[in-house]
């Protein structure tokens, strides 16, 4: 198991401009190479501020220039706003410029105000999903290949540029539905979980269900494999904390609204903040989350890593506003007096 970072770049201060989010997120992850996180992670979302970022795959390969080591993923490449043949030549253009350190999320997405602007139906994500996952398992594992689905096609081609990962690089994929987990299972790729502002036990749910499966598909359970990424802060100040936390209930709300198209915008893309049914106070989402001093984080982590077995956890410590540099000294409390304890804790100390 490791450690990595999520980062979403969005833009809760609509005087911070695009320019500066990006320069961030890139200087975040060159401090986590640096820390020893072993992966960093980039959102894909349109035409709002919930995220600036329209191409994780851009900001992989932009970052590919500034790192050494460090793998860099997608999280996630939403699926049905692809054509096939574009997605599989940056693949392999984006995981050839990285040497292969490129880390594959594949998403079904799930924000209807982005699909409507894109003209593809929510509904049929699922099915676009599956297709551009057979796309990519065939195109990548033999020189020339065609393929002709319900929504997608592609004629007979050969990829140009091929990844330096052979045949491919790891998929990861995110979401919960149950044709795409049983094919995860199947074809021993990664699921990616959230839990959003929720606690360990509807994480736990998740592996429970996997793990179903795999019996199913006549695999080992033990060996399913889950990524975790988790809004997460760690601080010895109050009041960081509790900004981070308002920071956490910000980005939820936007998601929330943009998901059931309650949205309402304003100065042409900036979502503005709402509260929905059932959200979570400060005081809960302090509990569920590891957001807190060094022992709690500690604790709350290590909780997480004995029930979920996962082979990856990424944490979010930018969100919102949240100030840059408090971002990264919270990057610094986990590499250098969180994430050795949980380790050590949990038996996965080098």
């Amino acid at each position: 198991m490791d450690f990595g970072i999520f980062n979403i770049m969005q833009q809760r201060d609509i005087t911070k401009s695009p320019t500066q989010i990006f320069d961030e997120a890139a200087e975040q992850t060159e401090v986590a190479e640096q820390l020893g996180f072993k992966k960093a992670w980039y959102a894909e979302h349109h035409f709002s501020n919930y995220s600036l970022c329209p191409s994780p795959l851009m900001m992989v390969a932009h970052m590919a220039g500034r790192t050494k080591t460090i793998r860099l993923g997608s999280a996630v490449v939403v699926a049905p706003l692809y054509t096939p043949a574009r997605l599989l030549a940056e693949i392999g253009m984006v995981d050839t410029l990285s040497h292969g350190r490129l880390e594959l999320g594949i998403g079904m997405g799930y924000q209807r105000y982005e699909f409507e602007r894109f003209g593809v139906e929510l509904d049929e994500a699922r099915d676009r999903t599956s297709e551009m996952l057979d796309i990519i398992e065939k195109a990548f594992a033999q020189p020339v290949f065609e393929y002709e689905g319900k929504h997608l096609k592609q004629f007979r081609s050969s990829i140009s540029c091929r990844p330096a990962q052979q045949p491919a690089p790891p998929i990861w994929y995110a979401g919960g539905d149950p044709v795409h987990l049983r094919r995860m299972v199947r074809n021993d790729h990664t699921l990616f979980v959230s839990g959003l502002l929720g606690g360990v036990t509807r994480l736990k749910a998740m592996r429970e269900q996997l793990e179903k499966l795999a019996v199913e598909e006549k695999k080992d359970p033990a060996k399913i494999r889950i990524g975790v990424t988790r809004l997460a802060f760690v601080s010895n100040n109050k009041k960081d904390i509790d900004r981070y936390v308002d920071c956490a209930l910000y980005q939820q709300r936007l998601a929330v609204s943009l998901k059931l198209r309650r949205e309402v915008v304003a100065n042409d893309y900036h979502v503005q903040e709402q509260p929905y049914d059932d959200e979570p106070d400060d005081e809960t989402i302090k509990r569920n989350l590891p957001v807190g001093d060094v022992d709690s984080c500690i604790e709350k982590m290590v909780r997480l890593v004995r029930e979920l077995k996962p082979v990856h956890v990424a944490i979010q410590t930018q969100v919102g506003d949240m100030d840059h540099r408090k971002s990264l000294q919270s990057m610094e409390l986990w590499a250098k007096e969180v994430m050795p304890v949980v380790l050590k804790e949990t038996g996965h100390a080098a």
